[in-house]
Parts: structure tokens; sequence; C-alpha cells
């Protein structure tokens, strides 16, 4: 649905709601000589609007719709347009995936669209729908400001994943020294979950480093601190992304050693009892035959048998005492 606006746009008459636009799945709000279009689950549908309306270019368009874009930042005469991934976690499987969306930003205008997965810029939007302070203080700065304050709130959202992640790492590392327990499974896990973050906050990082020079014409406040404190974030983020990938690899070969040492100790001492029962077999074997020898039971006589096995005995405690002083076991 075409949604929820305020006030006259002084600067570009906002698109009139017809019947077909509400239909759409596109909510507004204005304020002042600033619009905020906002679109969940974008189809074909919304962005021909956006054309018509906004004439972006279609290229930034079928982009908005694909999901398997690079996070990047394109200039265009009056405008901009960003490509921007969110890590979305999972509690339940404990994985996070790579969700995308993308912005528009010009001189009156901000067009957000995403999945509708991306919780920040829902409670942003909604906030300024219903409190007239919020939508004086985010859309008074200008359309560069408001991106800032919806990337704002999307990165103090994400530190408590980060704190999470680092939560199970200080318990993963009981674990990976623990030998009654399999540690594996969870290394893995949290390995996947922090390559994926990686992919995702690194390629960001790289746009925020362009974007205050960028947005400046877009906002009618200085928004360099702003960003810069952004980027500050950003940086502290990918340096403890850094530092998680480096010890999870540590937990990851600490697990592989220690699980390889186990099993040399089992086969070890597999290997010792297949060893120590090699008399016994070779004895048997010889004396299995269907041949007459000496010392056999032919007779029915048990004296040589009980010194065949004393023999065996004796020649296992050698076997014993041997490997002992070599500290095979």
């Amino acid at each position: 649905m075409l949604g929820w606006s305020r006030g006259p746009d002084k600067k570009k008459e906002l698109p009139e709601v017809t019947e077909t636009s509400k239909t759409l799945n596109i909510e507004t709000i204005t304020q002042g000589d600033l619009t905020w279009v906002n679109i969940e689950y974008p189809t074909p549908q919304e962005t021909e609007w956006l054309a018509r309306n906004y004439q972006f270019n279609q290229l930034a368009l079928d982009d908005c719709l694909s999901r398997k874009q690079i996070s990047k930042l394109d200039v265009f005469p009056g405008y901009l347009f960003f490509v921007f991934h969110y890590p979305l976690y999972h509690k339940e499987t404990r994985i996070a995936t790579k969700q995308q969306w993308s912005a528009f930003v010009g001189e009156n205008y901000l067009v957000t669209i995403h999945t509708g997965e991306f919780k920040t810029i829902m409670a942003l939007f909604r906030d300024c729908q219903t409190n007239e302070e919020s939508r004086k203080e985010y859309f008074g700065g200008g359309s560069g400001f408001l991106l800032y304050r919806i990337l704002d709130r999307a990165i103090d959202a994400y530190f408590p994943v980060l704190d999470k992640i680092l939560s199970i790492m200080e318990d993963l590392e009981d674990v990976v020294f623990d030998e009654d327990i399999e540690a594996a499974k969870e290394i893995s896990i949290l390995r996947r979950d922090i390559i994926t973050q990686r992919a995702v906050m690194f390629p960001t990082r790289n746009i925020f480093v362009e974007m205050e020079n960028k947005l400046k014409r877009f906002s009618k406040v200085d928004v360099s601190h702003y960003y810069s404190d952004l980027m500050d974030h950003m940086n502290k983020i990918c340096e403890t992304l850094d530092e998680a990938k480096e010890i999870i690899e540590v937990f990851k070969d600490t697990d592989f050693v220690l699980a390889t040492d186990r099993v040399n100790r089992v086969v070890r001492v597999l290997n010792i009892f297949a060893t120590i029962t090699l008399p016994f077999i070779v004895v048997s074997s010889i004396y299995g035959m269907n041949v007459h020898l000496p010392g056999g039971l032919t007779e029915g006589r048990w004296d040589t048998f009980i010194v065949l096995l004393l023999i065996m005995v004796v020649i296992i405690c050698v076997m014993l005492i041997y490997f002992r002083r070599r500290r095979w076991i």
C-alpha cells in the first residue's frame, strides 16, 4: 500500500496517490521538503513506479530486485544509489545469512528498498510515522542525515550480535580442551558464522569511506563527524571480526591436534594389544596345523601345553618391558 505522508514538498511535488499506486507495497512519509519512500519486498511493479516518478536509472532499479548484488555506491546526476548488506542472525540455527537492502538518496527524498526482514529500517520508519518529534529530528538534516540515522541504528543493533559471538567463543575455549566433549561441530558453526559476518561488514566499511564526501550535498547539517563516528564503529567491528577469525582458526587447529592425539592414543593401545598377542597367534597357528609336531597334544598330554603357555607369557612380559623402556606405552 502507498502509505502515510505529512506536509508539502516544496522542491518536488510528491507523486499523486492513484488507485494503482495504492495496491503497491510502498509507504511514504513527508516532513517539510523531505520525503522518505519505503518499499518492502519489491517487485517489478514497485520499480516501475519509481522509474515513472523519480526517473531512476533502470540498471539501478534492476539491482534492487536482484539478491546477488555486491555492496556498492553508484553516483548518478542528482542522486546516489547504494546497495548495502547486513547479517541476519537466526537463533534457531545459530547461523547468519546475508540480506540486501538498497537506497536512493536525492536532494529532497530518500528511497529505501528491502525485504522487510531489516527490522532497523522498519522500526525507524514506524517511529517517524507516529512521532512528530522524531520526524523533525531525523528529517531536519536532509536525506543524507536521515540515511546516517538508519545506518547508525543498524550498527548499534549489530553490537549485541557481535557480543554473542564473543560470548560463544569464550565458552568454546573450555570445550576445545575438554576431551569428553566433541567441539568440531561447534567450531564449524561459529567459524561459518564469522566468515559470513566478515563477508558482509568488510565491503560495507569500504562504502563508508566514500559516503562522507558524497552525502555532503544532500545534508543540511555537517555530517562529517557523524559519518566519522560510523566509520570508527565499523573499524571496531571489523577488527573484532578479524580477531575472532584468528581465534577460531586457532581453536580449529587445536581441536584437530587434540582429536588426532586422542585417535593416536587409541590406535597405540590397539597396536600394543595386537603386538602382545602375536606370540599366541604364532604358536597357536603352528600347532594348529594338521601335522604331527614335537610337543604336540596328539598323545593327550597337558604338560607340554602348559609349558608353551608359560613361554608365551614370558615373551609378552619381555615385550611390555621393552615397550615401556622405549616409552611407547
